[in-house]
């Protein structure tokens, strides 16, 4: 079987290797397990970073490679233009060769390739859609455009749709899925935390707009104006770093709080391991991954109610939901919690029975099926 991604995600080239995003590249390996040949269609860059990037495992892999694009801003769009003829050519010539076409969604490649994927009715296909599927959730024009091409069966014909959540209404092709970071062999005791001392919150994820870092910065310095004892860890990089690390200087906190910039998985891995909380209030996602590994650890969740989140924490019997238009409201949950610890302690118990069930283990199983 040739097995065609197309995706949006930069890739590189090292050393006769082909390598991407991290989390993308291992879920991506399961699903080349059980395929002969890879051809990928993708933007290649050159800001190859080691700490957050692995390799494909295949010894039949290629890349066809095509510039990246936006649609964002006048002059974006009128060099996207100039881009398309090219990129078209590329996709129809590539989903003519394979036999299996599986699409990243939402992305700008994604949504060409939800145009180009139509002129293929027979060929089996999968979309996996990583991002936020709610139908109520505001989100830009290009995906809603893929939402409904996807869920149009008239004119998506032969595939499976990969969606995070379960949600009403939805076409026949729309399967509710789920990824996953650890292996069943990966289970072991949870480290038991003592709430009564020093709490540990920990951000894992790009330091942008879209993932408000400074929200959870603000949330352990109210804490900490309460007489709370609390520490926290910002684990990656991104545009907002100079800013953060400036915050951090005008709040005098840099006994409290640190940045660490992108760090290699084990030591994130160990972070999620003993922190007490991992706070994310992102503005969008789909199935956020970290929340997820945050769980198996027993690490509590600290999470904005946005696609599925409200599903994973169990409305709140695994994790804490934030309004992060009311940041005073989970301060107060949080001090409530420090007088029942044991509250706490159910949480984190909670979480890690619940993430445990999907593992890498039972992930592939579900790929198999669909392969």
């Amino acid at each position: 079987m040739t097995f065609l991604i197309i995706s949006h995600t930069n890739h590189y080239k090292v050393n006769d290797q082909l390598y991407a995003y991290a989390p993308y590249v291992r879920e991506i390996n399961l699903w080349l397990k059980h395929v002969d040949q890879v051809n990928i269609v993708a933007p290649v860059s050159n800001n190859y970073d080691k700490n957050i990037n692995l390799a494909y495992q295949h010894s039949t892999i290629s890349i066809d490679e095509v510039p990246a694009f936006s649609l964002i801003g006048l002059k974006e769009k009128i060099n996207t233009l100039k881009k398309l003829p090219k990129i078209l050519r590329v996709l129809y010539k590539a989903m003519k060769q394979a036999d299996h076409i599986h699409l990243r969604c939402p992305g700008n490649m994604g949504l060409l390739g939800c145009l180009v994927q139509i002129l293929f009715p027979k060929t089996p296909k999968t979309a996996k859609y990583a991002g936020n599927w709610d139908p109520k959730s505001q989100q830009p024009w290009s995906y809603k455009l893929q939402k409904w091409i996807l869920s149009n069966t008239r004119l998506t014909k032969n595939m499976q749709v990969l969606v995070y959540g379960q949600w009403l209404n939805q076409t026949k092709n729309i399967k509710p899925f789920f990824t996953a970071t650890y292996n069943d062999s990966e289970k072991e005791p949870l480290y038991v935390r003592n709430y009564t001392k020093p709490w540990h919150f920990c951000f894992v994820g790009s330091l942008s707009k879209g993932k408000r870092p400074q929200l959870a910065l603000e949330l352990v310095n109210k804490l900490r104006q309460k007489g709370m004892d609390a520490v926290i860890h910002f684990y990656g990089d991104g545009e907002l770093k100079t800013s953060l690390n400036e915050d951090l200087q005008q709040l005098n906190a840099q006994d409290w709080a640190f940045v660490y910039g992108n760090q290699p998985k084990d030591v994130v891995k160990k972070a999620l391991k003993y922190s007490h909380f991992l706070i994310l209030s992102s503005q969008s996602e789909g199935w956020p991954k970290v929340v997820a590994e945050a769980m198996f650890w027993g690490c509590i969740p600290i999470v904005t109610p946005i696609s599925c989140v409200p599903w994973m924490l169990g409305d709140g019997q695994r994790g804490i939901l934030i309004d992060s238009q009311n940041i005073d409201q989970t301060l107060k949950q949080l001090l409530a919690f420090k007088k029942t610890p044991k509250s706490l302690e159910q949480l984190s118990t909670n979480a890690a029975e619940w993430s445990r069930n999907y593992t890498l283990d039972k992930f592939e199983d579900e790929i198999r099926k669909l392969l």
